[in-house]
């Protein structure tokens, strides 16, 4: 393995992307399904399949079809114009969350969540009516500078203050601390089902269903990011549905990562009286929903519903977990489906046990100092379950 996989100019003896990510070690040049290989070609089981994104996993035959058949065909007009497939997506994903619904579509989570707070102020009034939006410590929603700003980790904001008003932060799991932290300039609660970048944390039982009854009582939006959860990847279709039981309806749902499965497409869902709130000019994209992404989803979706995933990725999901929870090594198993973390006993460092497993063959990543994600494709075998399992133990020993 090289010391690091960026190409370099040697004549200015510098790698030319911007220092935003630590060198990769890695420099991967094919995938198929779990798999992956790199340049060298040797074999690697994709346990994070970028960042939750290929859910279908690599090189998916009937995704790149699509994508190979809409790029010969009309690949970009704007959405000063209709195109067939993006209609279709969105008439999809309205029927998943329950229909009566509109959507407009991003090129990723943090734009989708963008436009969910600019719709909450629209919606409210404004900078003279509700404009405010409460979200949780330990959250992630993006690093645009208002998702920036929604995100409830301080660390992340020091380095761009000042970031853009309009946001308060309270404790994750705790309706009280929400409601304290209402008065009459806010418009809406954003939350995550998972906490994700978080460390990989379940919304605690009752906490969604606390949160949508005082949005009701209180006249405010309840906006559910499912940019990492959403599309099957918790064993439901979405996140917050593990709580219809307690009657969980969001107002405004965002979705990214799964939806093209490596093509990149984002989506805001809201309630049609809530989506009204937008004027032609309020928003707008020039890419967002575009034919190529359009099509990717359009299949990605298809293939889904045909599959069964969301069941695949709950039964996946638990034998991974039980796979971990036998490892003398792991603490806990944090998440849902096939969204876990393993949490390490006291003494390991989890980004030496993440490069180490690399070095192994096993693509994770170390969500907090002490606890490594695991977020395969919803295809996953159980063979590879098992193997990364094993990976994983062989490592901790």
């Amino acid at each position: 393995m090289t010391a690091h996989a960026f190409p370099v100019d040697h004549e200015l003896e510098r790698c030319p992307f911007m220092p935003t990510y630590a060198p990769p070690q890695v420099l991967f040049v094919r995938g198929r399904g779990t798999e992956l290989w790199d340049e060298a070609g040797r074999r690697y089981l994709d346990f994070l399949c970028g960042l939750g994104v290929t859910s279908l996993g690599h090189a998916h035959p009937e995704v790149a079809a699509a994508v190979a058949e809409q790029a010969a065909t009309l690949l970009h007009v704007s959405n000063l114009f209709a195109t067939r497939p993006a209609a279709g997506v969105a008439a999809t994903l309205d029927r998943h969350l329950g229909g009566g619904g509109q959507v407009f579509f991003t090129n990723s989570g943090a734009e989708a969540n963008e436009c969910a707070i600019k719709l909450a102020r629209r919606w409210g009034g404004g900078q003279h009516g509700r404009w405010q939006v409460i979200s949780a410590y330990g959250s992630f929603h993006g690093r645009t500078l208002a998702a920036l700003a929604a995100t409830g980790q301080p660390t992340k904001h020091e380095p761009f203050q000042p970031l853009p008003p309009g946001f308060r932060h309270v404790a994750w799991g705790d309706v009280d601390a929400a409601a304290a932290a209402v008065d009459d300039t806010v418009a809406a609660v954003l939350v995550e089902p998972v906490q994700g970048e978080g460390g990989v944390v379940p919304a605690p039982p009752g906490y969604l269903a606390g949160l949508r009854e005082l949005c009701d009582d209180l006249g405010l939006l309840l906006i559910v990011d499912e940019v990492q959860t959403g599309l099957g990847r918790t064993g439901r279709w979405f996140g917050f549905q593990h709580d219809l039981g307690e009657g969980v309806q969001p107002d405004v749902v965002t979705l990214a990562k799964a939806l093209g499965n490596g093509v990149p497409v984002g989506a805001c869902w809201a309630r049609a009286e809530v989506a009204g709130s937008f004027r032609p000019g309020d928003h707008g994209t020039t890419y967002g929903g575009q034919p190529l992404a359009a099509a990717a989803a359009a299949t990605v979706l298809a293939v889904m519903e045909r599959d069964g995933l969301p069941g695949r990725a709950d039964a996946a999901g638990r034998r991974l977990r039980a796979g971990l929870e036998r490892l003398p090594a792991v603490c806990t198993v944090r998440g849902r489906g096939l969204l876990l973390a393993a949490e390490l006993e006291p003494g390991c460092d989890a980004r030496l046990v993440q490069a180490e497993l690399l070095r192994r063959g096993l693509v994770t990543n170390a969500v907090t100092p002490t606890a490594i994600r695991l977020a395969p494709a919803l295809i996953v075998t159980d063979d590879e379950i098992d193997e990364a399992v094993s990976l994983l133990a062989g490592v901790l020993a």
